[in-house]
């Protein structure tokens, strides 16, 4: 998740406050389930999506194949559902590794 930081910073200029302190404080699987669990998206996934990156949000990191095993089916779900609610095409979504 500290390299998702840095793209996102490197790659649009904004910084994740709140998700870096959340990082911080409960340890990058612990952030993201919380995200997860919540009933709507993060501000910073609305500020992604705003920006047309949703590329860059948990919620598509927790779909990359290096990470998708660290989560459930219901995380996963709420994952794609959120990413498909705001647009974001899944069928030409590749699996990426590069949030390792």
């Amino acid at each position: 998740m500290t390299k998702l930081v840095q793209r996102i910073v490197k790659e649009t200029g904004y910084k994740p406050t709140a998700f870096v302190h959340m990082l911080q404080e409960r340890g990058g699987l612990a952030a993201a389930q919380h995200l997860l669990a919540a009933p709507r998206p993060s501000s910073g996934f609305t500020t992604l999506w705003e920006m047309r990156r949703l590329d860059l949000t948990v919620e598509a990191a927790v779909l990359d194949n290096t990470w998708a095993g660290l989560f459930d089916s219901r995380e996963l779900d709420v994952a794609r559902r959120r990413l498909e609610q705001h647009g974001f095409d899944l069928s030409n979504w590749v699996q990426p590794t590069h949030f390792t």
